[in-house]
């Protein structure tokens, strides 16, 4: 990645973090406006970072529901099985 996409991710974890301890979703909102005013390439970085971290976040989450119900299904099957 170039600067302003490494800048960019870099924040983007940090500001998902503080969201993580603060409950504050305006943090996303806030930060893009302050980086909209000093460089619209950098704002469209961050909120692609953002909604690309956000989305994998997602999608672990549900991979390890899909796995542990699985784990779940088969361990009844083995248990109902003896």
């Amino acid at each position: 990645m170039g600067v302003t996409e490494d800048l960019a991710d870099e924040l983007a974890r940090d500001v998902i973090k503080a969201i993580e301890a603060t409950g504050d979703e305006d943090l996303v909102a806030e930060i893009q406006k302050v980086l909209g005013a000093g460089s619209q390439t950098a704002e469209e970085a961050f909120l692609t970072a953002v909604r690309v971290r956000r989305a994998n976040i997602k999608a672990r989450a549900h991979l390890v529901e899909k796995l542990k119900k699985f784990k779940a299904a088969k361990e009844a099957q083995q248990t109902s099985g003896e």
